[in-house]
């Protein structure tokens, strides 16, 4: 018999009992749309990922001041550390051939930032002009900050994204001026829009940048006061012992910004400047270094683990739907088993029969992925637009989801249709 025959016998048999046919592929229709759904998660939680971890820079290595902890005996060492300063970064960059720059960033406490009436959240950031070749963000239009400006003192300044739209809305600020505390910085330039997503990878929060504006390091050495403060996520020390008791230096800068200049020296060099700053810091760990490279490597073995485990659950709902198939082609066979003896009867062999029911399970199957992917689909954009989660359906997953359905209709279809194939012809032409 030619396969289309077969195929129109196949169709017309499902078409008779559209609702046992829709019922039947009803577990291939879930298991494929949770496949699908579970994965385009996975898949857009390990994009989201990737570019939070570019933020900071795969071949970066920060090192971030905090307040050391006070431990008993050991107040008095607190004061030799001088804190996070210039020294340090000017120590690891002598090692050229692994460093290519060290940028120093401090974050100034003014919360906000003025154009008249106009005021916006910011976050202000002193730092040099190699900022922005270990950082993802880029200048859009205008300039960023140059040595000139850090030699001269310019008060000059470079606007996020959001804290230009919130300033200026739709004008080009270059050249205008906002004010700062009391001192008014001009415009010089406005970076790039960038996406920070949920703004947390593997427990390490991420700020926006687009609410950052730049200024020239020496201006704000110069011109803005160490302003003794706690509040938000950002803190203040303060010199020496104070009234609280404290005993230790206000650190110069907030943050070290160190790119190596290959990839594979991120851990060696890591280790290396943590040895450096440990000796200059006598110890005292009021600093701490985060390794991106280290993150993602954390973060992909966890979303490895996320994966493997949601594919299984989703692995579980095509299981189901296989037996469910199976069932109900062995209850199709005792149904229809006068029918194959009248088919065997006048000419079709065993094979005939074997390849009609297998072929009726796995088009059972493939329609139930088709529908599947477009509810799977429908899932995904549903998660991505209430729950605010990223997610992305690969190619992969829809490669997967339908070799995998076929695969079910295979196996499951196999025993159903090989009993039917085996049944002999005397004893169904009898069967009522």
């Amino acid at each position: 018999m030619d396969f289309t025959r077969l195929r129109q016998i196949s169709f017309d048999s499902l078409t008779a009992h559209k609702l046992r046919t829709l019922l039947t592929m009803l577990g291939v229709i879930i298991g494929v749309a949770a496949v699908i759904a579970m994965l385009s998660i996975g898949e857009g939680a390990k994009q989201e990922a990737l570019e939070q971890i570019s933020i900071l820079g795969i071949n970066n290595i920060i090192v971030k001041a905090k307040v050391p902890v006070e431990t008993p005996g050991v107040h008095e060492s607190l004061a030799k550390s001088p804190g996070l300063c210039l020294a340090d970064g000017e120590n690891v960059a002598g090692f050229k051939e692994l460093v290519a720059n060290v940028v120093p960033q401090r974050f100034e406490p003014i919360p906000t930032i003025f154009n008249g009436s106009q005021e916006a959240p910011v976050r202000i950031v002193a730092t040099t002009p190699d900022f922005v070749y270990s950082s993802s963000i880029e200048v859009e239009y205008g300039r960023f900050i140059t040595d000139s400006d850090n030699e001269r003192f310019d008060q000059v300044c470079v606007l996020g994204s959001k804290a230009k739209r919130q300033l200026f809305a739709f004008e080009n600020p270059i050249g205008q001026t906002v004010r700062m505390g009391d001192i008014d910085f001009t415009v010089v330039g406005v970076m790039a829009d960038k996406y920070i997503g949920r703004g947390k990878v593997e427990g390490l929060e991420l700020k926006n940048l687009n609410e950052d504006v730049y200024v020239p390091f020496s201006t704000a050495v110069k011109k803005f006061d160490r302003v003794i403060s706690e509040g938000g996520n950002r803190h203040f020390w303060r010199h020496g012992n104070d009234e609280s008791g404290q005993a230790y230096n206000t650190p110069e800068i907030d943050q070290l910004t160190i790119t190596v200049t290959d990839l594979k020296f991120v851990p060696a060099v890591a280790k290396l400047v943590e040895r450096l700053i440990e000796r200059r810091h006598a110890g005292i760990e009021d600093y701490e270094i985060v390794v991106p490279e280290s993150l993602l490597r954390q973060s992909q073995k966890t979303q490895q683990i996320f994966n493997i485990v949601m594919g299984a659950i989703a692995g579980l709902s095509l299981l189901v739907g296989g037996i469910g198939i199976m069932n109900i082609m062995l209850a199709t066979v005792l149904e229809r088993t006068r029918e194959i003896g009248i088919r065997r009867a006048v000419g079709a062999t065993r094979q005939d029969i074997l390849r009609q029911f297998l072929l009726e399970a796995v088009v059972i199957c493939l329609l139930g992925c088709g529908i599947g992917l477009a509810l799977g689909l429908i899932i995904s954009r549903a998660i991505s637009f209430y729950a605010g989660w990223p997610t992305i359906v690969s190619v992969f997953s829809i490669v997967l989801a339908v070799g995998v359905s076929t695969g079910v209709g295979l196996v499951f279809g196999i025993f159903p249709a090989n009993k039917a194939a085996k049944l002999d012809v005397i004893d169904s032409l009898r069967y009522e």
